[in-house]
C-alpha cells in the first residue's frame, strides 16, 4: 500500500490508462459532517467482465501477463474498509470501470491525501492527449479542473508545455488551500 492516497490515485489512474481510457475521472469528496473522504476513479476503458470485477480484489489475481499478483485495488480496498470506510468496484465491458473508496476521514489510520497536484501532473505531462477531469470538495464548496476545457481556452497551446504544467499546479494547490486546511 502506498503511504498518500494521491500516489494510490496516480497508480489506479494508470490502470484506467492501461484500459485504454480516453477521460479520466478523478474525485475527491471531504464530507466533515459526515467524517467521509470519498475518493472516485471512474474511466470510459475497456471495463471489465463480472467475472473479473469479482476477483479483481484477489491480491493472487492480475491481468497482468509480468506478474502473478495485483496488489493495487486489494491493498485500496484495505486502507478504506481498515477506516471504517467502503470501497465498490462497478465495471462493464466496453464502457468502462469505476471505483470508490470511502475512508473515515478522521480515522488514525486513513493515510494523508498527500500531494495530488502533483499527481495530477504526472497523469497530464505523461498523457498529453488523453482528458483528465479532476474534482475537490469540501462539503458544498469545490471546484473542477477539466482537461477538455482548457485545451478549448489554450486554442492550440500543448498541455504539455511547462508554463501550462505549472499554471495547473498552481490552480490545484490554489483552490485546495482556500477550501481550508490539508487532509
Amino acid at each position: 500500500m502506498m503511504p498518500e492516497i494521491s500516489l494510490n490515485i496516480l497508480d489506479l489512474a494508470q490502470n484506467s490508462i492501461t484500459a485504454g481510457s480516453l477521460v479520466t475521472e478523478i474525485r475527491i469528496d471531504i464530507r466533515t459532517g459526515a467524517d467521509t473522504l470519498e475518493v472516485v476513479i471512474g474511466d470510459n476503458g475497456r471495463g471489465m467482465a463480472p467475472d473479473v470485477v469479482q476477483r479483481v480484489v484477489d491480491p493472487f489475481f492480475t491481468t497482468r501477463t509480468t506478474r502473478s499478483v495485483g496488489l493495487g485495488l486489494p491493498f485500496w480496498k484495505m486502507a478504506a474498509e481498515i477506516t471504517g470506510g467502503s470501497f465498490r468496484l462497478d465495471s462493464e465491458p466496453g464502457v468502462g470501470t469505476r471505483v470508490t473508496a470511502v475512508f473515515g476521514l478522521s480515522h488514525i489510520d486513513r493515510m494523508p491525501v498527500g500531494d495530488i497536484a502533483s499527481t495530477m501532473i504526472a497523469l497530464i505531462g505523461s498523457n498529453p492527449d488523453l482528458d483528465f477531469i479532476f474534482s475537490y470538495a469540501v462539503d458544498d464548496n469545490g471546484f473542477i479542473m477539466d482537461t477538455r476545457e482548457m485545451r478549448q481556452t489554450l486554442d492550440g497551446v500543448s498541455l504539455y508545455e511547462p508554463a501550462v504544467l505549472s499554471f495547473i499546479t498552481d490552480y490545484i494547490n490554489e483552490n485546495i488551500d482556500a477550501l481550508g486546511p490539508r487532509r
